[in-house]
């Protein structure tokens, strides 16, 4: 019991903006898995490149601020994976990247 109400006293607890704000940052993720499912044609380069470069910036942020928040550093990780890929497969879809046969 007394570990986990040293949990819920932490700065990162489910008491805190640390703790909801990643929870919530997980959308993102989730949002672009889902678009992997659409056509190319829906894909918004600019969009994505935005979202890849917001990933990147606040990875850095989370890694170097005090305490840190491993949860959002996560959710921004798989954000920045998620939008690579996508990314990459707009791309071949625009024929700048060639795809192995």
């Amino acid at each position: 019991m007394a570990s986990f109400q040293a949990f819920l006293n932490s700065p990162v607890a489910p008491k805190t903006t640390h703790f909801w704000g990643p929870i919530a940052n997980w959308g993102f993720v989730v949002a672009g898995l889902v678009d992997t499912l659409k056509p190319l044609e829906m894909i918004s380069h600019n969009m994505t490149v935005a979202m890849w470069v917001y990933s990147a910036l606040f990875m850095r942020f989370e890694w170097l601020v005090q305490p840190r928040n491993y949860l959002l550093l996560g959710c921004h990780a798989s954000n920045e994976t998620v939008q690579l890929y996508q990314l990459s497969h707009w791309a071949k879809g625009q024929g700048y990247l060639e795809s192995k046969e």
